[in-house]
């Protein structure tokens, strides 16, 4: 038994000792370029500060890591995650409009518009207006979109 915790201990050892090393993403093809970017619809379906800031760091990695010419990229909010768009409630107003900065369209479900008898006059200015936020994601999904729900 001493020599079996012995022998585990040097394993753990010799493994934390051995460096770490980072996979790299394996492109599908076509690769993402200008010509074909990575088009990407993302959901907002909650309030919470801390999940709509999460969804809006998400997008900025997305971004980031495909970079702002090989990707497109949209966010639909819908439901409780619309009271994230609108002037008098938001508490992320500058992280939207630095969104739309960089050319990511964001969208806002005009059901859900009328649900809270509000209009597009009460949303953050450029913000588009869709009929219905659901189904904008699955007609986008149908035309190639990937959708993240985060």
């Amino acid at each position: 038994m001493l020599l079996r915790r012995l022998f585990v201990a040097v394993l753990l050892a010799i493994s934390l000792a051995l460096p770490v090393r980072a996979a790299e993403t394996v492109m599908a093809d076509p690769k993402p370029s200008i010509d074909a970017p990575r088009r990407i619809v993302f959901s907002l379906s909650e309030s919470d500060p801390a999940r709509i800031n999460a969804v809006l760091t998400n997008i900025g990695n997305v971004q980031k890591f495909y970079g702002i010419d090989n990707v497109q990229i949209a966010l639909v909010a819908y439901g409780p995650g619309l009271r994230a768009l609108l002037k008098a409630e938001t508490p992320v107003k500058a992280r939207i409009e630095g969104l739309m900065a960089i050319e990511v369209a964001i969208l806002a479900c005009g059901a859900t518009l009328e649900t809270l008898h509000s209009s597009a006059a009460d949303l953050i200015d450029g913000v588009d207006v869709v009929p219905n936020g659901l189904p904008e994601i699955v007609e986008r999904q149908l035309r190639g979109w990937v959708h993240l729900h985060p």
